[in-house]
């Protein structure tokens, strides 16, 4: 069992940028892909960003690739996502995935087991 608590959304003008936590209970976190997935109002949740286990592979949705850095911690149990140029249509809830399936595909989010409760992040015009 994997509990994941999202921290670091909040408001801010486009251009601007936020750094969101993920924080993971557990001992095994390094065994765990973890994503980042995001909904906006009316909208399906999509994928945003991906990291491996040991941090090694990492991969984009395109709207924000050049932008977006995800990284993680495993001392720490913590994945993170740097948002940079951050622009209004960022603007949803953003969620934080891990599975422990190494063979799913990254950015489906039915291929994730465990979700945290989500962190907003609005960007204003």
């Amino acid at each position: 069992q994997v509990q994941l608590v999202e921290s670091g959304g909040g408001l801010v003008q486009a251009g601007g940028s936020l750094r969101l936590s993920c924080a993971a209970s557990g001992r095994t976190f390094s065994s765990y892909r973890m994503g980042w997935f995001r909904q906006a109002p009316g909208k399906q949740r999509e994928f945003v960003a991906f990291i491996s286990g040991s941090g090694s592979a990492t991969y984009y949705a395109d709207s924000v690739k050049g932008r977006f850095t995800i990284s993680r911690d495993n001392a720490k149990n913590t994945v993170y996502l740097q948002m940079n140029s951050l622009k209004p249509e960022d603007t949803a809830v953003y969620y934080c995935g891990a599975t422990i399936n190494p063979y799913g595909n990254y950015n489906s989010y039915g291929n994730y087991d465990y979700w945290g409760q989500g962190t907003q992040v609005t960007v204003s015009s």
